[in-house]
């Protein structure tokens, strides 16, 4: 009877339609009807003071608002959770002979429970009236393959089988998904199938996973300003791909109502400074709005970091290796790599297992995780498609009761009918949520350059994938026209610094058709005193309405201060230098300082980002030393050097620099020009040194790059 009384009331709600607008009649004169309506499902866990879930509530029990709105709650129903072996049992077996059937109870049970896998790489939407997930636990494993070695898969491999061959209840359906660098793929939808998920997981290990990425080679048009490397320098240098994978799956399982579980399998995962903090919250609220908690299982198991060296790595070089430095930056690494796993699971309600090397408990965690809890839905009384945040809240008549529910939601949006005012509000309003939205993917690079004693120039220089962005034909010409509005604030939370633009890119013929494959480099410029900064900048393709978001915070130092070592700027690498006239995405030009150090000579120095470098080109080098309080000049030596490893691999000879110095800002510039043809593609260290052989100062700074084809 409760199965039939759910449909039943799945099948009355979807006839409720609920606010109807004036009846319109067409030209034939027929009369069309037109119904906007948006049902809000809210899953609430309700315990005791103990911590043991409380049944037997109804609708007349909560209370439910919407920005304060009073909200009628058209059902509430409960999800009884059993996890003792053999509860289920009467769920996947006919009746017992010479039972008679109960009225209304021979169509549901059985079909309604065995739920089929998908093959088309989706997760099957749940429909009005379909009960197949009632009473089950929703448990989702993902593998993330762009980044688990070898080693690490066999454990991963293992813990899944021995998780669904032992330890898989019969309340249990669960699906298989993973991301291979360039896609996330469904590979098993929920289902209590063990043979189908072994069979999954057995085809899933067997399986060389590459990073799906492409090169850049001597093939690849150079088409000057417009674009950089090709769109593969995103999947390097940063997690926000991962990051970005996983919003994409946490989107999948949000079709369906239940509470989810995502059990996340990686070997670990560190964001450092270039990637977007953006991206990280947008995952996380993302996973918050769609009921899915974060479950990370550290592939790597319980880890001995050995200080000299062990099997699979080589031992370090230097003195850091009898200093101890080495040991403590191998640490710091690796507790990094595992502080982000633990907050994707602490700001989502999850549980991160790391240090074990029994990786199936983290399953049983999040198994454990799911007790029986109720599902609420009503029709939102605001019928208003803006986009906007909607707050909610739901109250109990007895206080002493814990509720955990989502806290608010989205409204849907439709970008193609926004006015022109109602776009400009979009993109502050965005800008000012505390919820990023990432629809396109933004890389950033925020550097510092002294101009006096008191003031720095930063410029900062964005990039975003051409793949992500809309053509549109307008008077005949191809064109992508992108909106940019950001801010910066200080320490105390106070804007001082922003800037809105909006760029018409017009492309044609040969360029039109790189926008597929390479992304698009725009920059601006402030001029900001020393102090820490956050930073919050984002674009809106006008053709579709998608916005990207980046947000980080960054420093700029005070060098007034630096005693100890020559005072240098920040060191920016490139592999481009373009005509002014040429730079066609700069912000407004009467908004940036005449004083740009990237422009020498009416060329200007497009900053990498990325950092990821074509052999096929030369890499450009720029700085600037100052020397504060001195008449003339003191002679300078500066050299860049390419680590791989603790060994190494190339270093340009020592470049003396006497004169140059501006009179102004006392900024001496330090400027090479690499090949790099003789380096082998990978992973590097780009160090830079600076020498004042008067002084006996020095000044170091160091990046990873990578080089490809």
């Amino acid at each position: 009877m409760k199965a039939i009384s759910t449909a039943l009331i799945f099948a009355m709600l979807a006839a409720a339609q609920q606010p109807v607008q004036t009846p319109q009649t067409t030209a034939n004169g027929t009369v069309k009807f037109q119904a906007n309506t948006q049902l809000v499902i809210e899953t609430v866990s309700v315990k005791d003071k103990s911590g043991k879930p409380v049944d037997g509530l109804t609708a007349k029990d909560f209370t439910v608002t919407e920005d304060g709105v009073a909200q009628t709650i058209r059902f509430c129903d409960f999800q009884k959770l059993d996890d003792a072996q053999g509860d289920f049992s009467n769920l996947l077996a006919g009746p017992a002979a010479g039972t008679p059937a109960a009225p209304f109870a021979a169509a549901p049970a059985a079909p309604a429970i065995a739920v089929p896998g998908v093959t088309a790489h989706q997760i099957a939407p749940e429909r009005p009236g379909d009960i197949r997930y009632r009473d089950r636990r929703l448990i989702a494993m993902y593998f993330d393959m762009s980044a688990m070695p070898v080693p690490d898969q066999v454990r991963a491999e293992a813990a899944a089988m021995k998780f669904i061959g032992k330890q898989m209840l019969p309340a249990d359906l669960m699906a298989i998904l993973s991301f291979n660098g360039a896609s996330v793929q469904v590979l098993q939808d929920f289902t209590d199938k063990k043979d189908d998920l072994e069979t999954v997981i057995n085809k899933l290990f067997a399986v060389d996973e590459g990073l799906g990425m492409t090169t850049n080679d001597d093939s690849t048009a150079d088409t000057g300003a417009a674009f950089g490397e090709d769109d593969s320098e995103f999947n390097l240098f940063t997690t926000d791909r991962q990051l970005g994978a996983l919003q994409t799956a946490v989107k999948m399982l949000g079709q369906l109502n239940e509470k989810k579980v995502l059990v996340y399998f990686a070997s670990g995962l560190q964001l450092n400074g270039i990637d977007n903090q953006a991206q990280f919250q947008a995952t996380t609220n993302a996973a918050i709005r769609a009921n899915v908690s974060f479950y990370p299982v550290d592939a790597r198991g319980l880890v001995a970091l050995s200080p000299l060296g062990e099997a699979t790595h080589g031992s370090p070089g230097g003195m850091g290796m009898y200093s101890g430095m080495s040991a403590m930056a191998n640490t710091n690494n690796f507790q990094k790599s595992q502080d982000t796993l633990y907050a994707l699971a602490a700001d989502t309600g999850g549980k991160a297992l790391l240090g074990n090397n029994d990786l199936s408990q983290g399953v049983v965690q999040a198994q454990k995780a799911i007790s029986s809890y109720y599902i609420i839905g009503y029709y939102s009384a605001s019928t208003a498609m803006d986009g906007r945040f909607r707050r909610i809240k739901i109250t109990l008549a007895d206080a002493s009761l814990k509720l955990d529910y989502r806290q608010g939601y989205y409204a849907g949006k439709e970008f193609k009918k926004f006015t022109t005012v109602d776009k400009e509000r979009q993109l502050i309003d965005a800008l000012m949520l505390g919820d990023p939205i990432t629809e396109l993917t933004i890389a950033m690079e925020v550097n510092y350059f002294q101009l006096n004693s008191a003031e720095y120039f930063v410029p900062v220089a964005a990039k975003i994938p051409g793949s992500e962005l809309a053509l549109a034909r307008k008077g005949g010409a191809e064109h992508t026209l992108i909106d940019f509005i950001g801010e910066v604030k200080d320490e105390y939370n106070v804007t001082v610094a922003n800037v809105r633009d909006k760029v018409n890119i017009k492309l044609t013929g040969a360029t039109a058709a790189q926008l597929a494959k390479q992304p698009i480099q725009y920059d601006t410029g402030f001029t900001l005193l020393p102090g820490t900064y956050s930073l919050k900048f984002l674009a809106r393709d006008e053709e579709t309405g998608r916005i990207g978001t980046y947000l980080n915070k960054f420093v700029v130092p005070n060098l007034n201060k630096e005693q100890k070592r020559i005072p240098i700027s920040s060191v920016v690498l490139s592999g481009q230098r373009v005509d002014m006239r040429d730079a066609l995405f700069t912000a407004g030009k009467a908004k940036t300082p005449t004083v740009n150090p990237l422009i020498r000579n009416g060329q200007k120095l497009i900053p990498s980002v990325t950092r990821v470098f074509s052999r096929s080109r030369d890499l450009y080098v720029y700085l600037q030393a100052y020397q504060r309080g001195v008449m003339a000049m003191q002679p300078l030596v500066a050299f860049v050097t390419f680590y791989r490893g603790q060994t190494k691999a190339f270093e340009t000879p020592p470049l003396p620099v006497t004169e140059g110095m501006d009179p102004k800002s006392k900024a001496v510039p330090l400027g090479f020009s690499l090949a790099l043809n003789k380096l082998q593609p990978g992973r590097y260290n780009c160090q830079v040194t600076v020498v004042d052989t008067t002084g006996q100062k020095a000044a170091f700074w160091q990046a990873p790059v990578m080089l490809v084809q």
